[in-house]
């Protein structure tokens, strides 16, 4: 288990329902990855890059909803600015299993 925080460090971290609209290969991260842009309703259109290759192909992650964490400094990766952590679970395999909710939500819902 990782260190203990407050209920006001998690009101700091801002988690988003989006929806993929665009997937590009991504040749020059160290990682196999997918670029992806995600559109967060009011918030507008969000990059991220996500090592999700493994499970994922480009076509089933079109118009796929996810939960994003929206708030963090944008990341330089390689030629590419990642804005957004997309979340996901390892599994026994080390390969990320996207979340997703039960039903859909309206993009830039916040998770709470």
């Amino acid at each position: 288990m990782k260190e203990t925080i407050s209920f006001e460090d998690f009101e700091k971290i801002d988690i988003r329902m989006g929806t993929i609209i665009e997937v590009n290969d991504f040749p020059k991260a160290k990682k196999p990855a997918y670029q992806l842009t995600i559109d967060f309703g009011d918030l507008g259109i969000k990059k991220s890059s996500a090592q999700i290759t493994h499970l994922y192909s480009k076509e089933s992650l079109l118009n796929r909803q996810i939960i994003g964490i929206v708030n963090f400094k944008p990341r330089q990766i390689a030629n590419f600015i990642s804005e957004v952590l997309v979340l996901g679970v390892y599994n026994e395999s080390g390969n990320v299993i996207l979340l997703k909710a039960s039903k859909p939500i309206k993009n830039g819902a916040s998770v709470s």
